[in-house]
């Protein structure tokens, strides 16, 4: 390994929701000069090319995709088939262990950047490389969901109950899971999601073996989640600061440009739920006709619904000649960053995909939240109930059904230039959008020795000595029950719904205190994630702390911001 820069292979999940954010970190990172060898499956390979703009540093390393029975011949990401066939995708990236295995022995790589593929870190000790679980949805999510104070047996998964309260010591206790979502949730997670394991197991030992943890976030914003998941996962937590994508090095279609052009500014609603959401028809058609009640221009770029072969097949009879060209329905792959940039756009309604919503933050447009499932009922939370800066489309409580009238009203209350809802939503997501913006903050993350670049070379030295190579999962988890946890850990679950009203929100809000310890001399924050005895060698110990203290320095000492809840 060079003295100063590593080379980092990356091996998302096949789906463009997660390959996205993982060219962009690539970019990040090439950017500081690191060589990257981007796995990728062959047929996909030309979506992520125009994203790449250090092609002297980031290789594409085209994967065949095993077949699977039961999917379609050539099927390669979640985008090439319906939800239910998901898991077999799974099926199908787990099948290439041993040819990922050899490839990044070839490559003679440093670190290994993942996701699902679960048995990564496993593959790592083997080569006596470090794995990086970097995840794309955002740590307050992970926190909700797979913290360790949550004390479940996660192969038998997550149940309804479970997700109707947030874990013990989580920062923001009011965030919560309605009865429909965590039935939904649990529904899809708990099932099997390739290989015999469940989704959330799968998740769960990808958090937990992996010897790092990263995401696209910053102290400014997420400071007490990432704390809290420092803490709880007891291992670093790598920040590459907030998510800002570049544009690719393409223009809009000719079709999508001349039709934007054709209206005012600010004056077209964008709607888009990523690559995997499908909607019911029902809930298409509830979709469409809330649009046709703003009298609004619209784009809407959707999949065709469950069932169904073609959007055509589920567009409300007489809609289109109803809206005489101000609405148009297009079922393919579109250029979200360059139609959320056009100046005619003026409201996103968002299935609120992390990647989504950093796009969103950006853009100038007004944000309304229709979450589908998963870490987006989360990450709609957040928006709206932290930070402020968009309005939930409201749905049944008990069956998750939101009606078009429900539609047309979050767009109206948004849009409304003189109502106070839209006024406040307004303002707090302008302040985050420039804070996002900020060429200090970018640059405090990538430019100076605060960077992930320097906590990843810093983490790929750390294997010179690693005594835990070659340990399978159960040896794993035994090692981690042997060490003392956290002192949170040793309380007892709720007892009644009046415990939730002990946290206090302001309790949580990023301080210095927050950050360096209470004072007493002692560095509380190494002990954690140090996470008990375990006979590492003097230079990891030395390193691990240097991770530390790059993590856990503030930023405000470079751009004098601090996070606070009253600011957004």
């Amino acid at each position: 390994m060079d003295e100063t820069k590593c080379h980092i292979a990356m091996y998302p999940w096949f789906a463009l929701g997660h390959l996205t954010p993982y060219i962009h970190i690539a970019n990040m990172l090439a950017k500081k000069g690191h060589m990257i060898s981007f796995l990728v499956p062959r047929n996909t390979q030309y979506k992520l090319e125009p994203f790449n703009h250090h092609p002297n540093l980031i290789s594409f390393v085209p994967i065949k995709v095993p077949h699977v029975e039961g999917l379609p011949l050539g099927a390669e990401t979640t985008s090439d088939v319906p939800s239910s066939l998901h898991p077999l995708i799974m099926t199908a990236m787990d099948k290439t262990e041993k040819v990922v295995e050899s490839l990044l022995q070839d490559l003679t790589v440093d670190v290994v950047f993942f996701d699902l593929a679960h048995w990564i870190p496993n593959v790592c000790r083997r080569i006596r490389v470090k794995s990086v679980n970097y995840c794309t949805i955002p740590p307050v999510t992970v926190g909700y969901v797979f913290s360790p104070a949550r004390r479940i047996n996660w192969s038998k998964g997550i149940s309804e109950s479970d997700l109707m309260h947030p874990p013990v010591g989580f920062p923001w206790p009011s965030i919560k899971f309605h009865a429909h979502e965590a039935r939904n949730f649990t529904a899809r997670s708990n099932m099997k999601f390739g290989s015999d394991i469940t989704l959330v197991e799968r998740a769960y030992i990808a958090l937990i073996q992996s010897d790092a943890l990263a995401y696209n976030a910053s102290r400014e914003l997420e400071g007490p989640f990432i704390d809290y998941l420092q803490t709880q996962f007891r291992k670093p937590v790598l920040l590459a600061g907030p998510m800002v994508i570049d544009p690719p090095n393409t223009t809009l279609t000719e079709n999508l440009s001349t039709w934007l052009d054709g209206h005012n500014p600010g004056s077209v609603i964008y709607i888009a739920f990523g690559s995997e959401c499908a909607l019911t028809t029902a809930q298409f058609q509830e979709l469409l006709l809330g649009l046709e009640l703003t009298q609004m221009p619209f784009l809407a770029a959707l999949k065709p619904p469950v069932g169904t072969d073609s959007i055509n097949d589920a567009i409300p009879n007489g809609l289109l000649e109803r809206l005489e060209g101000r609405g148009l329905v297009y079922g393919g792959w579109v250029q979200q960053n360059l139609i959320l940039q056009h100046g005619s756009v003026g409201c996103f309604v968002t299935h609120c995909g992390w990647g989504s919503l950093s796009e969103g933050l950006v853009s100038k447009c007004r944000l309304v939240l229709l979450p589908n499932g998963g870490d987006q009922i989360v990450n709609s939370r957040i928006m709206s109930e932290v930070y402020g800066v968009g309005i939930e489309v409201k749905k049944g409580e008990e069956d998750g059904v939101f009606t078009k009238m429900d539609v047309f009203e979050a767009i109206k209350k948004v849009m409304d230039e003189d109502g106070e809802v839209g006024k406040e939503v307004r303002d707090k997501h302008e302040k985050i959008r420039e804070f996002l913006l900020n060429k200090d903050v970018k640059s405090a993350y990538i430019d100076t020795e605060l960077n992930m670049s320097n906590s990843i070379e810093a983490l790929a030295m750390a294997g010179v000595d690693y005594n835990e190579w070659g340990m399978d999962f159960d040896e794993w988890e035994r090692m981690e029950m042997m060490a003392p946890p956290p002192p949170h850990l040793y309380a007892d679950e709720y007892e009644d719904e009046d415990e939730d009203d002990d946290y206090k929100q302001d309790e949580y809000e990023f301080d210095e205190k927050h950050i360096h310890g209470d004072g007493d001399g002692d560095d509380d924050g190494i002990k954690y994630l140090k996470g008990g005895d375990h006979d590492r060698s003097e230079l990891i110990g030395k390193v691990v702390a240097m991770i530390i203290l790059i993590l856990r320095e503030p930023l405000n000492l470079f751009i004098g911001f601090t996070y606070n809840p009253e600011t957004f």
